[in-house]
Parts: structure tokens; C-alpha cells; sequence
């Protein structure tokens, strides 16, 4: 379990104001990545369903003598609302959907598809296979994209490795954090 002073900097990221720095959020972040892993930290499925508002994100690079760097880091402006959103199928323990939203002023852009949680490192898999673009509230396109043009994929038989992720490492009463697949963390908060 982490501090309850990295706990309380990873819950104040999420505020509309008197937010840590960029520099003390990272720090948070490795931090409580690091003790996830130390301690074998199991996140369940169920934590990670509902709506979860975009805070914070970083990028990262790859470095070949200290492996994957994360970026600077920004917290989302105000005038940008970007959401990822999980669900659960009701015959399924470990299979849903997942939505990322991007909304700037009139323009909405979505992506849907499967998503699957092995619950083996707290990874979360998914195959954005829908794209949905809406302009002043009017759907201008609607979609199959990537895999999702030769059908649903199967997610369960597609190897993690080929797959976009989130490896979840931390979880407070209404925050989630991950790390993706290009090594890049995020915040979120429960919208």
C-alpha cells in the first residue's frame, strides 16, 4: 500500500485546483507503480468499470542505457474533456468494452471495442475497432476501423504482446492509474 502522502499528492492531481506540481506528480506516480509492484498489488476487474475522467498524462522514450523515460507530463486543460470509459459483459468475468472519448468544443471523437482483463499484472488489453466522429452534435462518421473492419476480434486469443494495454497500478476511492503499452502513465478521476 502506498503512503498516505503519495495517496493524498495522487488525489490532489485530480482536483480542479491546488494541484501538486508536474514534478512531485511523477514522482507520486513511480512511486506507487514501484509498490504495486513490490507488494503484487491486485486490482479487480470491478475497480476499474465506470467512467473515468482523463487528469493527467505523460508520453514517454525509449532510452537504450535507462530503458523507457517518462515525458514531461501535462494536466488536461479545462477546454479538453477526454474520458475512457469500462464495461463488463454480463456472461464474463474478465471480458467488456471499452470507450475513449476526446470532446474539444463541438468536436467529439470516439473510440469503442473489446477489451479483456486477465488480471495477471493488473494489465487491461483492448482493440479500439469503432470510430465515431460527431461535429455541433451530428454523427459525420461512424465506423469500423483497424481489425474491427475483418470483424470482431477475439481477445482471447490474441497474445497480450500484440495488443494496446493499460497495466493498472494504483486505485483510490475515485482515481485510477496506468501505465500504457508505449510506457506513457495517466491519471484519471471518476467522472
Amino acid at each position: 500500500m502506498i503512503s498516505s502522502d503519495l495517496a493524498a499528492i495522487l488525489n490532489r492531481a485530480t482536483q480542479p485546483t491546488n494541484r501538486p506540481s508536474i514534478a512531485d506528480l511523477k514522482m507520486a506516480l513511480q512511486a506507487a507503480e514501484v509498490t504495486a509492484r513490490k507488494e503484487k498489488l491486485a486490482i479487480p476487474f470491478d475497480a476499474l468499470l465506470g467512467e473515468w475522467r482523463l487528469c493527467f498524462a505523460t508520453g514517454a522514450s525509449k532510452d537504450k542505457s535507462k530503458g523507457v523515460k517518462i515525458g514531461r507530463g501535462y494536466y488536461l486543460p479545462k477546454f479538453i474533456a477526454a474520458s475512457i470509459t469500462f464495461t463488463k459483459y454480463p456472461s464474463s468475468s474478465n471480458l467488456g468494452t471499452a470507450t475513449n472519448k476526446l470532446s474539444i468544443g463541438s468536436v467529439r471523437i470516439q473510440f469503442t471495442g473489446p477489451c479483456r482483463y486477465p488480471g495477471k499484472k493488473n494489465l487491461l488489453v483492448f482493440d479500439f475497432t469503432e470510430l465515431q466522429i460527431e461535429i455541433f452534435g451530428k454523427i459525420v462518421y461512424q465506423g469500423k476501423i483497424r481489425s474491427g473492419k475483418n470483424g470482431e476480434p477475439n481477445l482471447e486469443t490474441i497474445s497480450i504482446a500484440k495488443l494496446p494495454f493499460f497495466a493498472f497500478f494504483w486505485t483510490g476511492a475515485n482515481e485510477i492509474a496506468a501505465r500504457g503499452r508505449s510506457g506513457g502513465m495517466a491519471l484519471w478521476v471518476r467522472n
